[in-house]
């Protein structure tokens, strides 16, 4: 709708600012001064304790110099009351006993058929809520008790009871004369298909109302009573008052907490958040069933810059948390992000309060994670990086989520904190029994320092002089692993999960391999007998003869000592890292040239160094120009062309001046 020129001057000049935001502040009576209407207060749109939010109430402006909010009368309502314009302009309307100009006929019977609805709304609360006291809801209140929430939490949530019968709110809602068409656009009832009167579509259910920003009843979420029914819970349809991507559920009480110095926590349903506030959390909101929406996130951001995802302790509450990084990431802005505080295991924020005690939750909330640390986690969960090639792919993984980031400095802030945890990760040792042990970051929020003066140890002499090391054809030697790694996995093929993805990046150079391995991948987990079956009825009765009577299978100790659960497992693994070390060295090479961009880390000046030591070796050994392939003194064969690449990039870089790259 178009406003007259001169409306909204005459309702600025009307409406003074101070009052307006003194509705949502407490004004900081020593910096204040009334009389020249110089006004401040801690900000409403950031959590601090220092008032340095200023209302300059002659000119009708305000600025925080914290969070650098600013704007007019208009704009604080918009922002504080999440309404549009034109709302924030009512608002202020009736506030200042201004007419509102007349509108478009369309526009003006819309908004008198919200009015109508949220009318229609208010209704059916108070009529759940009576509801809820009679004795058919005997068993609701018996639930409620044992959750926690005696009749005073009921009513200061409004909380109420659909009774099990058809049109009990219908008959109630058209005792008061009000229309059909009304009642079904607010979602409380549905049109019956056999041609009798519409039914009610809360049924034997606990009533929720959801109010928006404004306070207005648009929505119910109802939780069955019975333990069979298909929607354990249930919200209203969209109406013309209700966008369920765009609600929250406590939003309005929220956000006054919120502007009170609470940190706003995002929980998963319902009884979490009323749990939360009843606990003295109350800046504590919930989206309604589904994830979080980008439209919910802009809500959350305009309430705090931080908001707290505290989601449930179980796969689907993490799942939901990763899903939200990504959702997420293309939205930062400085001084805006989120912050995880993932509940225990099994446990949501009502069952952690209800065993430990508020002072548990609020350790939690002390200790969530940056979002930044659970993309790191979400990226290196229950991966190996023994290889190039899976540094590589973690690489990749981690510039194709950064990329997502538009603000230039957080993501160059991202890419940082990164690296240097990457960095952390690949300073290991070995340990013990095999394999190798991953430094963790540290307790203190430093993410390590790059790799030290030694380079992590290669291969052992004995696997370098081993057959299958040392043999003098690369594809030949490939082909043999496979085959061990293969008929390892058909002899324990309980061991296949730990290893699965290594194997399906295995490449498999024919396709007997191909096929073995796509078999051994499917069928582990029915045995041995269901696998060898299905292996014989695929390939033939002799595959697995064939497979098992070559002569480097039949000497590998897992084969000849069947059942061995331990020699399996180290001589998949070692098989496996073996094949990948030498198919990623290309692939290591090329992410050193990617990384060559600035200043070089010790970790990539020692990788450099390494390839031009063997470039040097074979030198003077004036075998580089006969030899097709150098040994590395890691064991790894480089072809020439991947020795000169290194040598070149290595002479590039000035250590007397701390690792840059040469002009």
């Amino acid at each position: 709708m178009s406003l007259p020129p001169g409306f909204l001057d005459e309702l600025r000049t009307r409406s003074s600012l101070s009052q307006v935001v003194g509705k949502k502040v407490v004004w900081d009576a020593r910096k204040s001064n009334q009389g020249k209407g110089d006004m401040w207060a801690p900000c409403p749109f950031h959590q601090e304790k220092s008032a340095s939010f200023h209302v300059d109430d002659r000119k009708g402006f305000y600025y925080c110099f914290g969070c650098h909010a600013k704007g007019d009368a208009i704009s604080f309502v918009r922002e504080t009351e999440n309404v549009t314009f034109m709302e924030a302009v009512e608002i202020l309307a009736g506030e200042a006993g201004m007419p509102m100009p007349e509108r478009d006929p369309r526009a003006v019977e819309k908004a008198d058929v919200r009015k109508d609805l949220a009318d229609v709304m208010e209704l059916a609360v108070k009529w759940f809520r009576l509801q809820l006291r009679t004795g058919a809801a005997g068993a609701a209140r018996e639930y409620l008790e044992r959750r926690g929430l005696p009749q005073q939490v009921c009513d200061r949530w409004e909380i109420g009871f659909a009774p099990d019968s058809w049109q009990g709110l219908w008959d109630a809602l058209k005792g008061k004369d009000i229309p059909d068409d009304l009642i079904i656009g607010a979602g409380l009832a549905k049109p019956s298909n056999k041609g009798s009167k519409p039914y009610d579509t809360f049924r034997g259910r606990i009533m929720y109302p959801i109010r928006d920003a404004r306070g207005r009843a648009i929505a119910f979420g109802g939780r069955a009573m019975d333990p069979e029914d298909k929607a354990k819970y249930l919200n209203s349809p969209e109406t013309e008052l209700f966008d369920k991507g765009r609600s929250l559920y406590n939003v309005k009480d929220a956000r006054v907490a919120a502007g009170k110095g609470q940190p706003l926590l995002v929980a998963e349903g319902y009884m979490d958040v009323i749990a939360l506030s009843e606990a003295g959390f109350g800046a504590s909101v919930a989206p309604l069933g589904t994830a979080i929406t980008e439209n919910q996130l802009a809500m959350l951001w305009r309430i705090s810059d931080e908001p707290i995802i505290t989601l449930d302790g179980d796969a689907a509450g993490q799942r939901a948390a990763l899903r939200l990084i990504d959702l997420a990431l293309p939205l930062l802005e400085a001084g805006r992000s989120l912050r995880f505080a993932m509940m225990p295991e099994g446990k949501d924020p009502d069952d952690l309060l209800k065993s430990s005690g508020a002072g548990a939750v609020q350790t939690l909330l002390d200790q969530a994670v940056p979002m930044v640390q659970l993309l790191w986690s979400r990226e290196i969960e229950g991966k190996n990086f023994d290889s190039p090639e899976r540094k590589a792919a973690l690489d990749k993984s981690l510039r194709e989520k950064t990329m997502l980031i538009k603000d230039p400095s957080i993501r160059s802030h991202y890419e940082q904190a990164l690296k240097e945890m990457r960095w952390d990760l690949f300073r290991s040792k070995p340990k013990a029994g095999g394999g190798m042990r991953v430094a963790q970051p540290r307790s203190s929020g430093q993410w390590g320092q790059p790799w030290g003066s030694k380079a992590p140890q290669g291969p052992s002499a004995g696997a370098k002089a081993s057959m299958l090391a040392t043999a003098a054809d690369s594809r030949a030697t490939d082909h043999l692993r496979e085959a061990v790694i293969l008929a390892a996995c058909i002899s324990c093929p309980q061991l296949v999960e730990s290893f699965e993805s290594g194997l399906e990046r295995m490449a498999c150079l024919d396709g007997d391999h191909r096929r073995l391995r796509d078999l051994v991948l499917n069928n582990a987990g029915e045995g041995v007998a269901v696998l060898r079956a299905k292996i014989a009825a695929d390939l033939g009765a002799d595959a697995l003869e064939t497979l098992m009577g070559q002569r480097h299978v039949a000497i590998t100790p897992c084969i000849r000592k069947p059942g061995d659960i331990e020699i399996t497992k180290m001589t998949i693994a070692e098989e496996l890292a073996k094949l990948a070390a030498v198919r990623g060295l290309k692939d290591e090479v090329q992410d050193a040239a990617d990384d060559l961009t600035g200043e070089a880390d010790e970790g990539l000046t020692w990788r450099l160094a390494e390839a031009a030591k063997a470039a040097d070796l074979a030198q003077r050994a004036g075998q580089e120009d006969k030899a097709e392939y150098v040994i590395a003194d890691n064991g790894a064969r480089l072809d020439r062309e991947q020795v000169a690449k290194s040598r070149s990039m290595f002479d590039q870089i000035d250590f007397s001046k701390g690792g840059k790259k040469r002009p």
